[in-house]
C-alpha cells in the first residue's frame, strides 16, 4: 500500500507539500482552520478538514492517528505548532516532519517528539516532499517551475549497468550530469558505457514529470 500523509498547515508552505506529494501519486489527508483555504484544496483532496489540530479528540476522530506520515505546516502561530506536534505523538504517528521558524522553535519541536525538522526560508514544499517519500533522494534543487537537479542514491535494481542499459535518459528524459562513487571518485559527464553500481550518487536533471517518473521506477 502506498503511504498516507496528513499535512497540517495548508498555506503556501503546507499546499506546495500537499501538491507535490498528490503529484507522486501518494494518497493526502489536509486540516486547516481557515475555511478559505479548506475550500481552495477540496476540488484536489478527497479528505480534507476544517478542524482545530490542537484538540486532541478532534484529531482522534478525523483518523489522523491511521496516517503513515504527518507534516505540520502551520504557520505563524508557534503555540499551536508545537501542540500539534505533541498531539500527533501522543496519538502514535511513527513519522513526524514539522516547519520551524527559528532555532528555538526547532529546539522545541526536537522536544516534544518531531522526527524531521524543516525551514521554509531554505526548504520548500516541494523539496520536503520528494524528500519525506524516497529513501534514494538526498538533494531536489529547482531550478525552474518545470525542471529540477535531483541527486539520488543508486539502488540495487541499477547494480553493475552502464548508462545505456539502464535506459534513464531515453525511458524517463533524465540526463545524468555526473556520478560520485562510494569512493568519492567523481565521474564528470559520464560515457553511455560508465557502470552505476549500489549506493553511488547519481546527479541527474530533468524536468519535473521525468524526475518523478523515475523515483516512482526506482523506488518500485
Amino acid at each position: 500500500m502506498k503511504k498516507q500523509f496528513v499535512v497540517i498547515g495548508l498555506g503556501r508552505f503546507g499546499g506546495s507539500v500537499t501538491r507535490t506529494l498528490l503529484s507522486l501519486g501518494f494518497e493526502v489527508m489536509g486540516i486547516d482552520q481557515d475555511e478559505r483555504k479548506v475550500s481552495e484544496f477540496a476540488s484536489i483532496l478527497p479528505h480534507v478538514f476544517q478542524a482545530d489540530s490542537t484538540d486532541d479528540g478532534v484529531m482522534r476522530k478525523l483518523g489522523v492517528k491511521n496516517m503513515d506520515h504527518a507534516i505540520v505546516a502551520i504557520g505563524g502561530d508557534l503555540q499551536a505548532s508545537i501542540l500539534t506536534t505533541l498531539i500527533l505523538k501522543d496519538i502514535g504517528l511513527k513519522h513526524i516532519t514539522a516547519k520551524a521558524t527559528s532555532d528555538y522553535h526547532q529546539r522545541v519541536l526536537e522536544g516534544v517528539g518531531a522526527d524531521h525538522i524543516v525551514h521554509p526560508e531554505r526548504d520548500t514544499g516541494i523539496r520536503v516532499a520528494h524528500r519525506i517519500t524516497s529513501k534514494n533522494m538526498v538533494e531536489y534543487l529547482e531550478l525552474s517551475p518545470e525542471h529540477s537537479l535531483v541527486e539520488i542514491i543508486a539502488p540495487q535494481r541499477l547494480n553493475g549497468k552502464s548508462l545505456l542499459q539502464s535506459n534513464i535518459r531515453a525511458k524517463y528524459g533524465c540526463n545524468v550530469m555526473a556520478i560520485r562513487r562510494v569512493n568519492n571518485e567523481l565521474v564528470v559527464s559520464p560515457q553511455a558505457s560508465d557502470l552505476i553500481y549500489t549506493g553511488d550518487l547519481l546527479v541527474l536533471i530533468g524536468s519535473n514529470r521525468d524526475i518523478n517518473r523515475f523515483e516512482k521506477f526506482i523506488g518500485e
